[in-house]
């Protein structure tokens, strides 16, 4: 046999030693002592698994928890105190401080005559903190000191409060004032288009407006007011609401609650009316209002407010929600209220607004209530049953109507608060914040701010983009970061609000 057929027979005995020992080309030169896989790749039940899809959060409903306060806190009970730099006689005024007012008690000494004074600290006007000495006689360590007497049989107490609903989260709201009529022409596409260049993030559109006539055609309306639905100006309200919905629009629905002279005619019975002669009672502009004392009328209000929530409102804003103008309660002896359930109009006015909540609720939408912008700074309810810790401690919003056009001259010693919007928001806001303070769940204070010229007013200014800038910042030195502008028109200043 020669060489080369030795050589052929090697490799073919070879290759077989290669085949039947399940060596291969490209096998490890080190060797393996990792056993061999016997699972079949093409059987499904030999496949790893697949890492599990994350399982989403479960949605847990917070409350807000009450405001509290440390022990050695005082609430100012006087209306304008003095802080002296000492106890003694004619000791040297360092400064004031204004009802309502929050110091740290630091000291208490008595005087000659046995008279307590109180040595604390407090934040003053410019923010920055600083310490002297008041009378005791006009401080507190009780929060409901505050009160005034005819107010405290109504109910302060922490009120469960979300942090925020599901599917409904909280907006930091930029808004603006539509009405039945903007919301379905042509006129709702130009706000979209401004809100889209703008801050503005929030639409409040009448669902039931001042005259009582509805948005879209509802079941309580035609229970209770038939004649409401007459003129509904958006015959496809699911459709309004993807097109706001689809543009990022927060939306409010504002319901006026009892000023109603459609509700009124279909319920004469319900209407104010005046003793002597029976007719209905009426404000300059003549529309009737239907008694706040009229659970009837809760019900249509809560009832439309929840045809609202189910179409999709993020928000419920009852406005009126107050008794009308009596020139300052001197009207009261001539009007018959047709209250028969012997309730002051403050507690009329909680009553309603917890009876609200309550039944709105389940719906998972926000309740705001406007009020007189004022109303923050009396210490009274105006005779219009808006008592500014009665109604905050309830809702989620309290919005003060802070139209500069709508102050009496020389309040907050402003000669025409009209010209002069940011010097008048600021006041009436600070007012405002230092009020809220002191309750256990106080509402998030969101401002009405003028964004109209008032020519009826004298020494009126006009209003425009400068002025609306104006209240914005008196809002925001006052830590207040969330208002609505309004214009009956609904014709607003972009240039206040442009990105």
């Amino acid at each position: 046999m020669n060489q080369k057929n030795v050589l052929a027979i090697l490799i073919v005995i070879l290759s077989l030693s290669l085949i039947f020992t399940g060596c291969s080309v490209g096998a490890n030169p080190m060797g393996s002592t990792k056993e061999e896989s016997t699972e079949d790749p093409q059987d499904p039940a030999s496949q790893p698994e697949e890492p599990a899809e994350p399982e989403e959060p479960v949605f847990v409903q917070e409350i807000i928890p009450e405001v509290t306060f440390p022990e050695n806190t005082l609430f100012i009970t006087g209306r304008k105190i003095n802080v002296r730099e000492d106890i003694t006689k004619g000791a040297k005024v360092l400064g004031s401080l204004s009802r309502a007012s929050q110091v740290t008690l630091l000291e208490e000494k008595k005087d000659e005559q046995e008279e307590t004074w109180l040595k604390v600290s407090y934040i003053d006007d410019s923010g920055k903190e600083e310490t002297g000495w008041i009378s005791g006689k006009h401080a507190s360590k009780n929060w409901l000191d505050l009160i005034g007497e005819e107010f405290k049989d109504m109910d302060y107490t922490p009120q469960k409060k979300v942090v925020e609903y599901e599917n409904n989260p909280r907006v930091k709201v930029r808004g603006i004032y539509v009405t039945i009529w903007s919301a379905s022409n042509a006129r709702l596409d130009s706000l979209i288009e401004m809100a889209k260049k703008t801050d503005i993030n929030t639409f409040v559109i009448d669902v039931k407006e001042d005259k009582g006539y509805m948005l879209f055609p509802t079941k309580a309306a035609e229970k209770y007011s038939p004649e409401a639905n007459k003129h509904a100006t958006v015959k496809d309200i699911q459709a309004l609401m993807k097109k706001l919905k689809d543009n990022n629009i927060y939306t409010i629905a504002r319901i006026v609650s009892f000023k109603d002279p459609l509700y009124t005619a279909h319920n004469p019975d319900k209407a104010i009316i005046y003793k002597d002669t029976g007719k209905p009672f009426t404000n300059n502009d003549g529309l009737v209002w239907a008694s706040p004392h009229d659970r009837n009328l809760w019900e249509y209000n809560i009832e439309v407010a929840k045809e609202a929530a189910e179409v999709g409102f993020n928000e419920i804003q009852f406005d009126y929600v107050r008794f009308p103008a009596s020139d300052g309660g001197k009207l009261d002896k001539r009007l018959d209220y047709r209250n028969t359930t012997g309730e002051s109009k403050p507690a009329t006015i909680q009553n309603y607004l917890k009876y609200a909540r309550e039944q709105l609720a389940p719906k998972n939408v926000y309740i705001s209530a406007d009020v007189y912008g004022l109303v923050g700074s009396v210490e009274d309810d105006m005779a219009l049953g808006q008592y500014w810790e009665a109604i905050s401690n309830i809702v989620d919003y309290i919005c003060p109507m802070m139209y500069p056009s709508h102050y009496a001259n020389h309040t907050y010693g402003i000669p025409v608060p009209d010209a002069n919007p940011y010097g008048t928001v600021y006041n009436s806001t600070k007012d405002s914040v230092r009020r809220n303070k002191n309750i256990p769940t106080p509402a998030i204070i969101r401002p009405w701010i003028q964004d109209f010229t008032a020519p009826w007013v004298k020494g009126y200014i006009k209003y425009g983009d400068q002025q609306v800038i104006d209240q914005i910042k008196a809002l925001e030195e006052n830590g207040v970061d969330e208002y609505l502008l309004w214009n009956p028109n609904n014709k607003y200043s972009e240039g206040a609000v442009t990105k």
